[in-house]
């Protein structure tokens, strides 16, 4: 080769260098550019065949070499339809061939891309800075399902989400062992539970025979004696007395009457100037005690247990299991001086009509007062319109009753809440829900089905109510109500796509103005066994070649919301490799220079 052989190779020396320094020109220019990777040269030497003892060092070529596999640092971004992918994998997308009404007429061709900061435009697509539109997989709003397996360009229109009718009602509660009711009394047996004796028409389950009847009581508010020391009234207090003695605060005088469910008790004399006869049934000396006073109102009442007491000063009057109990007096200051303000109306326990399964307008009021709130949760019919559905609960039966007894449950849905009269206000959905002593479901209830409960005019499909294998339980809680753990339900209204973003696992969701967040795609992305072979075009994307094969799906990194994949191009490497490219350049320069001045001897042999 020679002389001239060394001025070519210099000139090949100078033309790599220069495709190098090209390459880190477009690196440095692109080092901020979204999910761009850099290019390398790859320098190639070119031997000419000479033999063993003259081989040359020969001229040099130049190669790019693509990183399209090194990945960019993935940093937040605030815009949330922007994605990284981290891993393997490329971006689906197509490029429009043409607009026709500001609309994109695609040519159906596939490019692929890193370049994740896509952003919803105004006909609905994702395009991302480079104006590629994302490709991807639809999903089934209601079965949340993909459906298909080609990608194709994603659209999302302005179309409304059906509303979906309410069909189940998950529901997990406990209900305390002992409910507080306004009636219940822990002195009476029973008294916790639903007094069907004061239903017009029995809510329990249809055909639930009554509860046999049982004794009731009502308790005055506890008051004090005459005495000037405050000192609560006790059974040793006489009915009438003198100021500072254990007497009533206000006493009863001769002629004063009581009355126990019709029946009249008339005090008289004091005992001691009585004529015989005169202490009976119906008459009570006036200097008696309420211990004596209370005697008289049982055996007046039927009550054979003589069980009316007193407590801290509080008077108890019970009804027994003879009949309902109903006492006042003439002497209404006395009779207060007992602690009670008015009349006494109480009803054993027990008794009534047959289950109907329902509370009517009239009761209404009296169930509310003798059953616990059992949580609500808004429903919804099949065109969308809310319905407010609202449980209760009622405790039926006691164990603490005896042998025969177990505690029993039922549970009301609100039907109609301004029902009056003998229209339906609450609805007993048919189960009795029976607690063992451990406060377990025995038997075990699932679920139950509400047969197309028409609530406040509105009428629902049927709906499963879903308690799951423990959600009932029944153990003690000193708040005495039903701790609602978990009450939802999977209806809605109707609803227009408000905004969209994308989530970690790769799907596009939907958020819209009924409060629904909706799965609307699944991003598909691509791998190549020879992604740097990959042809690069512009924006960012690439273009499939003989050499990178076919698109694979199904094996790829993860894609990470709300974030964007930077340049894979570093300042500093650049910067180095800029030095050397500079320095390279000079060195087959001065090669040229060198072999210029060897030719300028060469020519001056001949002068």
């Amino acid at each position: 080769m020679g002389l001239f052989g060394a001025l070519n190779t210099s000139v090949a020396g100078l033309r790599a260098q220069s495709y190098a320094l090209e390459n880190i020109s477009g690196n440095i220019a692109n080092s901020q550019t979204t999910a761009f990777k850099r290019i390398d040269t790859s320098f190639l030497d070119l031997i000419p065949e000479t033999g063993n003892n003259n081989q040359l060092a020969g001229s040099v070529a130049t190669s790019s070499r693509a990183t399209n596999t090194v990945q960019g640092d993935v940093q937040k971004a605030a815009v949330a339809t922007y994605m990284a992918i981290s891993g393997d994998g490329f971006f689906v997308v197509q490029k429009p061939g043409s607009f026709t009404d500001n609309n994109p007429i695609f040519n159906g061709v596939d490019n692929y891309t890193r370049r994740g900061d896509f952003t919803l435009d105004k006909n609905g697509y994702l395009v991302n800075g480079a104006g590629y539109y994302l490709e991807g997989l639809p999903i089934d709003p209601t079965t949340g399902n993909v459906t298909g397996s080609n990608p194709q360009v994603l659209k999302f229109g302005g179309d409304f989400l059906p509303a979906q009718p309410t069909t189940t009602v998950t529901y997990r509660a406990n209900l305390a062992a002992y409910p507080l009711t306004t009636k219940h009394d822990k002195s009476v047996p029973g008294s916790e539970l639903i007094n069907v004796g004061d239903f017009t028409t029995n809510p329990s389950t249809v055909g639930t025979p009554p509860l046999p009847y049982l004794d009731n009581a009502a308790s005055g508010t506890p008051v004090n004696s005459a005495l000037t020391t405050p000192t609560r009234i006790n059974g040793s207090t006489a009915l009438s007395g003198a100021a500072n003695t254990n007497s009533l605060a206000a006493g009863f005088a001769i002629g004063d009457t009581i009355t126990v469910n019709g029946l009249t008790i008339t005090f008289t004399d004091a005992s001691t100037a009585l004529p015989p006869g005169v202490n009976d049934a119906t008459n009570i000396p006036i200097d008696s005690t309420v211990d004596q006073l209370l005697d008289k109102i049982d055996g007046l009442s039927g009550n054979a247990a003589l069980s009316s007491t007193v407590t801290a000063g509080a008077v108890s009057l019970h009804t027994g299991l003879t009949s309902n109990l109903t006492v006042s007096s003439s002497n209404v200051t006395a009779f207060a001086a007992l602690g009670f303000s008015g009349p006494v109306a109480v009803n054993r326990l027990g008794g009534g009509t047959a289950g109907a399964g329902v509370v009517i307008g009239s009761d209404a009021a009296t169930f509310i007062s003798q059953s616990i709130a059992g949580g609500a949760t808004t429903g919804y019919d099949i065109s969308g319109s809310p319905v407010s559905i609202q449980f209760r609960w009622a405790k039926m039966d006691s164990s603490t009753l005896g042998p025969g007894h177990t505690d029993k449950w039922n549970m009301f849905y609100q039907v109609n809440p301004n029902a009056t009269g003998t229209a339906t206000a609450w609805q007993n959905i048919g189960t009795d829900f029976t607690f063992s002593a451990n406060g377990q479901l025995t038997p075990a209830v699932a679920s139950v089905v509400l047969t197309t409960p028409n609530i406040n005019g509105i009428t629902l499909g049927d709906v499963t109510v879903n308690f799951g294998v423990s959600g009932l339980t029944s153990f003690a809680d000193a708040n005495g109500n039903a701790q609602v753990n978990e009450i939802r339900q999977d209806g809605f209204p109707a609803g227009s796509l408000q905004t969209v973003a994308i989530g970690d696992n790769g799907r596009v969701v939907g958020s819209y103005s009924n409060g629904r967040n909706i799965d609307l795609a699944q991003i598909t992305l691509a791998t190549f066994n020879g992604a740097n072979f990959l042809k690069r075009i512009d924006g960012g994307a690439f273009e499939v070649t003989d050499q990178s094969g076919a698109a694979i799906f199904g094996k790829s990194g993860s894609i990470t919301g709300s974030a964007l994949e930077g340049s894979n191009s570093d300042i500093a490497d650049e910067f180095t490799k800029l030095i050397v490219t500079q320095q390279a350049y000079s060195a087959n320069t001065k090669v040229i220079t060198t072999a210029n001045t060897m030719a300028q001897d060469l020519l001056n042999v001949l002068r």
